[in-house]
């Protein structure tokens, strides 16, 4: 009797730890989610080039841009060439954002880089001031291209367009149908030509 009773102790004690532990686990993770927001940074804004085209940059207006080949957390711009091309760094465990959906990937040196669509974005030594792309197009092992936003929509509403004249007209006469009867088909014509033979 008194190993029923014992077992029985032991059962209770067993389940009273379980549950205790998984109000611990809930109330840590209820923590986690309140206490734990990933703090956010703005550090991409839309410039303006001197033509009017739309371009990322960086808070100072200085035009982002990123290296073609660089995609998928390979790094082709190390060494001497960040002297030359300035990584758009975050501190580890901030979430960049921007007027367009911004990620980060980890550098060969341990920075955490901002990028756009997968790809590293770099600010160029020669664009002295806001509104220069001096870096668009140069070719290294890749291309280096400026960022640029997606078009957007304008946000006035446009006046509907006219439906295109048919510049092939029919030559058979148009007439409004009757609603609820089949179209009628155009008439049908005599081919001059007439087979040797019957068919």
């Amino acid at each position: 009797m008194q190993t029923k009773a014992s077992s029985r102790q032991m059962r209770r004690r067993l389940t009273g730890l379980a549950a205790l532990a998984l109000v611990g686990l809930l109330a840590f993770s209820v923590a986690g989610g309140v206490g734990g927001t990933t703090p956010t940074k703005r550090v991409v804004k839309v410039g303006t080039l001197s033509d009017g085209t739309s371009v990322l940059a960086n808070l100072r207006g200085r035009t982002l841009y990123s290296l073609s080949v660089e995609k998928h957390g390979k790094f082709i711009c190390t060494g001497g060439c960040l002297s030359i091309w300035h990584p758009l760094v975050v501190a580890k465990g901030v979430r960049p954002t921007g007027p367009v959906t911004l990620g980060t990937v980890k550098r060969p040196d341990g920075k955490t880089q901002v990028t756009y669509r997968g790809r590293p974005l770099y600010s160029f030594a020669d664009d002295t001031k806001a509104g220069e792309s001096n870096g668009e197009g140069i070719k290294d092992v890749g291309t280096w291209h400026a960022a640029k936003p997606p078009a957007s929509s304008s946000s006035e509403p446009t006046e509907p367009q006219p439906a295109p004249t048919n510049p092939y007209p029919s030559p058979y006469p148009t007439s409004p149908q009757p609603t609820g009867s089949a179209p009628q088909s155009p008439p049908t014509e005599e081919s001059p030509y007439k087979p040797p033979y019957p068919y």
